[in-house]
């Protein structure tokens, strides 16, 4: 039998995730990179869908579909249906998208749309079952994408970005951000590194309102030897890990460094990962998430 690498294979890319979080969105911009899609594509149906994908009895298509709570009770199929896709011959993808609760009802409040589950009950109990309900195929995703800070344009410029078939001789695109702890870890992440160890100016009257982008702060903790040491070590990690990266071809590297409240240490380690990074001749962009938020 022929064994197929993964990139010789068709893409087929599920999306599903909380209703408000930009599913149709992310559909959008696989079309307009050339997918068939189709919008709440019955359970029973994507398996059939899937072998017709692949090129069985015609030229094989790349495509992607959602699935959602829209499916009612068959949804709870969906695991099974899962699980025989991934032993396909296509290269399948499920990407889950969630947002916080307070971004989805104002969402919904600006759009004014009812929510699926909704049934005359508030928006917080419907989201609340839509995600008891998602849980099993949660587990199962391999792309967590969390919208909470995204609009509809950035939203669609970050998948178009993470999910274009480059050319190798396209640099690896990596994406830096800075966030704090107690606001969740980027579920987009590929690495991350913590540097709550390093003394915080959050606990410096004259520093407390100012953050990593601003000289006193940068100064601060670059005044102590952790945090030169550090950087060594993170600068050593990446110079090793990014060349094998993109000799593996991967296209989209997301570097999450995280400090207590992401305004100070984590904004100023990532200002110097960028850099490095970029110094090198690697295409980067920087995202300070969480910076007085």
């Amino acid at each position: 039998m022929k064994s197929h690498s993964q990139s010789d294979k068709t893409p087929f890319v599920i999306i599903t995730g909380l209703s408000g979080s930009g599913k149709g969105t992310v559909l959008k911009a696989f079309e307009d990179m050339g997918y068939f899609c189709v919008d709440n594509l019955p359970v029973e149906l994507v398996v059939k869908f899937a072998e017709l994908s692949s090129g069985a009895g015609s030229q094989p298509k790349k495509a992607a579909i959602v699935i959602d709570v829209r499916e009612g009770a068959e949804l709870s199929k969906f695991p099974a249906v899962y699980r025989k896709l991934k032993k396909s011959g296509l290269a399948v993808t499920l990407i889950y998208l969630e947002a916080s609760e307070d971004s989805l009802i104002r969402r919904y409040s600006e759009t004014r749309r009812p929510h699926p589950l909704t049934q005359d009950r508030p928006i917080a109990v419907a989201l609340d079952e839509e995600r008891r309900r998602l849980e099993p195929i949660q587990r199962l995703a391999d792309t967590h994408i969390d919208t909470t800070q995204f609009n509809v344009h950035e939203l669609r410029r970050y998948i178009a970005d993470k999910f274009h078939e480059q050319k190798s001789s396209v640099p690896l695109l990596i994406s830096l951000i800075s966030f704090g702890f107690k606001n969740g870890v980027p579920l987009e992440s590929d690495l991350v590194f913590d540097v709550r160890f390093l003394p915080n100016p959050n606990f410096v009257k004259s520093l407390k309102d100012k953050s990593g982008l601003d000289s006193e702060v940068v100064e601060y903790v670059k005044s102590f030897s952790q945090t030169s040491e550090l950087l060594k070590r993170l600068s050593d990690l990446l110079l090793f890990l990014v060349p094998n990266y993109v000799i593996e071809g991967k296209s989209y590297l997301t570097i999450s460094v995280g400090c207590t409240g992401g305004q100070h240490r984590s904004v100023m380690i990532t200002q110097e990962l960028n850099t490095l990074l970029s110094s090198r001749g690697y295409k980067t962009k920087v995202n300070h998430r969480d910076m007085m938020r």
